[in-house]
């Protein structure tokens, strides 16, 4: 049987709270099981303000739309991440800068940011990438001397934190996702988190169509109409009942992940003496949500044999995102700079299956077929 890349974990209340949505005759947006959404996030992290989106792609199109991004302005982000980070700001005109990664850590390195920075710059997009932190504390501190707004992409980063405080609740704004391959989920579905109260009430307007129907139906007016510009981001009460129940047994999932993720970590301890390969550190200022486990091997060679001596025992490994400054896309927009660690990153990360109901049996499958896969040097091209 193969051990698939990833299997999305039911909690045993989605369906019951599905029902309970459907049966209260209201399945549209904003309803109650997005109200105990935003309540469980505001009390648990302390985000001043929460709207749940259909995915995490719109939310970062939200913090774009608010901040205004116009054509000719510059956003700077790492070029190590999903094509949607970029896009929500293309969309509305803007030019990306791309910056590279830590050698060590995917990550953006922060070092590289006010060589970046011109007249046009706008604003700082940070992923922190696996859940583990980006260096906040100095690209807060270069962001307020610039006067540039930061957007947090933690995509990846549900309950985890950067110096005691929660990842999305630092920068202007952190956008979220829970899609099925991440730690909560509920199908497609996503969250902004507006950390800057000058934008809470704008937020609301361009989350419901650029309409002030939210303050209408809270009775703060009589009648609402169209104010601003918006879209339709609001997801139903269908996909925020099933990420309730989800969130509900946040605690538990986190705990099991974690410890499959510890288990890979001591497992794999012993492969660093004797290969180039590396396993992901956390920095002492982060914690970790277990999101993903990843391998950087020597070179794209060996990652690619691996994948595929993976496969032939039955177990299903991924690489990661191709460099977004060499996609086909945005290559004549870029500078020309090399982006050397985060080409290498593309090249040289595998991601192991790590899902809540992967059980010690298939955990300890998966590092004995990689240990294996070491031992016999003579199948690693160099």
């Amino acid at each position: 049987m193969t051990i698939p890349f990833n299997k999305p974990f039911l909690t045993g209340k989605e369906t019951a709270y599905i029902e309970q949505a459907v049966n209260s005759g209201k399945i549209s947006g904003n309803g109650d099981f997005t109200k105990k959404c935003h309540k469980f996030f505001e009390q648990t992290y302390n985000f001043k303000k929460c709207l749940l989106t259909t995915s995490c792609t719109d939310a970062l199109e939200m913090a774009a739309l608010l901040i205004n991004i116009k054509e000719g302005d510059e956003v700077i982000m790492p070029s190590f991440t999903f094509v949607s980070t970029a896009n929500a700001f293309v969309l509305r005109g803007a030019h990306i800068v791309f910056a590279d990664s830590y050698p060590e850590n995917p990550n953006i390195d922060p070092s590289q940011l006010e060589a970046l920075i011109t007249p046009k710059t706008r604003a700082i997009v940070v992923v922190h990438y696996a859940g583990i932190a980006c260096d906040m504390d100095y690209i807060m501190k270069l962001a307020k001397q610039h006067s540039l707004y930061v957007i947090e992409d933690a995509a990846q980063a549900i309950d985890s934190y950067y110096k005691g405080q929660p990842l999305g609740s630092i920068g202007h704004f952190g956008t979220f996702s829970f899609h099925e391959t991440k730690n909560i989920i509920s199908g497609e579905g996503g969250m902004l988190v507006i950390n800057d109260e000058k934008f809470i009430n704008r937020s609301e307007i361009i989350w419901e169509k650029g309409t002030n129907r939210s303050a209408f139906f809270r009775g703060e007016i009589d009648k609402y109409g169209w104010v601003d510009i918006g879209s339709s981001f609001l997801p139903s009460e269908v996909i925020a009942a099933f990420l309730f129940a989800q969130l509900e047994n946040l605690t538990q999932i986190q705990n099991v992940r974690k410890k499959i993720w510890e288990h890979y970590s001591q497992s794999l301890a012993p492969l660093l003496k004797n290969t180039e390969t590396y396993l992901p550190k956390i920095p002492a200022y982060a914690t970790n949500n277990a999101h993903l486990f990843f391998l950087k091997c020597a070179n794209q060679k060996e990652r690619n044999q691996l994948i595929y001596h993976l496969k032939n025992s039955g177990i299903l490994s991924v690489f990661h995102y191709l460099p977004l400054h060499k996609s086909s896309f945005f290559k004549k927009k870029h500078d020309g700079r090399q982006l050397l660690n985060a080409e290498k990153f593309a090249d040289c990360i595998i991601r192991l299956p790590l899902f809540y109901d992967l059980t010690p049996k298939e955990q300890s499958t998966i590092t004995q077929a990689i240990h294996l896969f070491y031992r016999n040097s003579k199948s690693i091209i160099k």
